[in-house]
């Protein structure tokens, strides 16, 4: 079902000590607030304690501004890193791709279907391949060659001020982006790749696993940080493969492995459902 525009998501991480749920619940109760799903966990490995709260709000003269001034002093008091945003609010996605379209074509579909909350406001490739696509989803399309790796990361970037970006998916875009990008967009940069890693690097990795007699295809989504393919992972997934696949199978199955690894990946993201945890995520499904 679609939220009503009364209905917020509220998330918070924060040291874990006593009081906590019942300074929300009582936050919630002062402003009207009647919960419609609430999640937490508590790391007793980091001693930190994650929350996400989906709730409405009966007064209609209620708006974000009121919830979050009147939240600052919970979040103070417990030194909470948080958010409450409207839980209609689609997430500003730009996608990047180089020559393979699946999860672009993927989340392109998934986008207009009305099953991801996203709204592609532009995608972004080093190669013209996908502009046709790009027309007939009616999605503004810019080549941005990667001769120059600083004209096209000063271009992107461009792109995501001007747009208004929220997030950032590297839809199998093959050029790896410099550490001021990846510290840019921290948080709000997502990328898949398949999951042999580190074992099959470079070129044609699915053609080194059928050599290798894999009987796992995989692939994993994680945010993108400075360390290459080491950023906090959000999603994984794996198919099996026998000793009658032949390398092309092998591709093909980590292509629908991947797409849809990526779709569950920005979903949870567009829906605030995952909490960084140092290099790991909390993800509240």
């Amino acid at each position: 079902m679609e939220p009503h525009a009364s209905e917020y998501v509220l998330t918070v991480s924060c040291p874990d000590r006593p009081g906590i749920v019942h300074a929300v619940s009582s936050f919630l109760v002062q402003h009207t607030g009647n919960i419609l799903r609430s999640q937490q966990y508590d790391d007793r490995g980091t001693g930190r304690f994650f929350m996400r709260v989906h709730f409405e709000v009966l007064d209609a003269g209620t708006d974000p501004g009121e919830l979050e001034r009147g939240f600052a002093w919970v979040a103070e008091a417990y030194q909470m890193t948080w958010r409450i945003v409207p839980a209609s609010a689609r997430t500003r996605t730009l996608v990047m791709v180089s020559r393979q379209g699946h999860c672009l074509n993927d989340l392109l579909y998934r986008a207009q279907a009305g099953s991801l909350p996203i709204d592609v406001a532009a995608i972004v490739s080093n190669h013209p391949d996908f502009a046709d696509l790009a027309a007939a989803r009616g999605v503004p399309f810019h080549h941005v060659p990667a001769d120059s790796r600083e004209d096209a990361e000063a271009r992107l970037l461009e792109l995501v001020d001007e747009l208004g970006i929220d997030l950032v998916i590297l839809a199998r875009y093959m050029r790896i982006l410099s550490e001021d990008v990846c510290k840019r967009l921290d948080g709000r940069l997502i990328n898949i790749h398949h999951s042999f890693l580190p074992s099959f690097k470079g070129a044609r990795p699915y053609q080194q696993a059928y050599e290798r007699g894999v009987k796992l295809v995989g692939a994993t989504a994680h945010y993108v940080t400075p360390d290459l393919d080491e950023g906090p992972i959000i999603e994984q997934d794996v198919a099996r493969v026998d000793h009658a696949a032949t390398a092309e199978d092998f591709a093909a199955v980590g292509r629908d492995v991947e797409a849809q690894v990526l779709a569950r990946a920005v979903a949870w993201h567009a829906e605030h459902r995952v909490l960084l945890n140092g290099a790991r995520t909390v993800v509240f499904r």
